[in-house]
């Protein structure tokens, strides 16, 4: 594939992961207000981003590998399998495609006079924790779920795994890291869907960007170094 057919796939898909994830926790977690049958909650917002990665991975996959989220794109260069040229035109095409979504949500959900920006679903710690935790917590829970999540898409993905089977893995994964961690971060993993919504919040989640940023790419190089040793044929 022609390198703009990648990036474009990359566009579309985090534009979709973010539009899709962040704007199931943004109109619809508490539609109606808390206790309603119709908000979706925590679990609702956990399926929706774990199906945005495995619908579009099953989308555009094949166009690019499917990264949709600077880390995995870091992870992937770690573990051997993405060439360094390539980071940096990946890495802008996520943060756009996350900046397009999450101007597109903010139009939608601005729509009602009852609107409140509020966090816009957007990450963060200390007082912007949807749980009060500390950044040394929310710290640790970004570099290890995203070690994870990088074990499973590099696992799922190699050639000994089962063929046609890798989006399912991946997306359910996505599903379980936001069902342990959005008490904490209200989960990233994924700088490019961080920025997408902080820019939109009335909160200060653009000044704690930095750890959401930090943290998982961390975790996703370490996972594809430790991932590259686990699967060399090497002992």
């Amino acid at each position: 594939m022609t390198m703009s057919k990648r990036l474009g796939a990359e566009f579309f898909g985090t534009f979709w992961l973010v539009l899709g994830g962040c704007g199931s926790a943004v109109l619809a977690a508490n539609f109606g207000g808390d206790g309603n049958p119709l908000g979706i909650g925590l679990v609702g917002v956990s399926l929706a981003f774990g199906l945005t990665v495995l619908t579009m991975a099953y989308a555009v996959g094949h166009i690019s590998g499917g990264h949709f989220n600077p880390a995995v794109s870091f992870g992937l260069w770690a573990a051997g399998r993405f060439d360094a040229k390539d980071l940096v035109p990946y890495v802008a095409v996520q943060v756009l495609g996350g900046l397009l979504a999450g101007f597109v949500l903010f139009q939608v959900a601005s729509g009602t006079p009852a609107f409140i920006a509020g966090g816009f679903a957007s990450n963060g710690f200390g007082e912007l924790s949807p749980g009060g935790y500390s950044m040394h917590a929310a710290l640790i829970t970004e570099v290890v779920m995203t070690f994870f999540f990088l074990m499973v898409i590099i696992g799922a993905t190699s050639k000994r795994a089962p063929a046609g089977f890798a989006p399912i893995a991946i997306g359910l994964c996505l599903t379980l890291i936001h069902l342990v961690s959005i008490p904490v971060t209200n989960t990233s993993v994924n700088p490019a869907r961080s920025t997408g919504v902080a820019l939109f919040a009335d909160t200060a989640a653009t000044s704690q960007l930095w750890l959401f940023w930090l943290a998982p790419i961390v975790g996703a190089i370490a996972a594809g170094f430790v991932a590259r040793w686990l699967q060399s044929d090497k002992d």
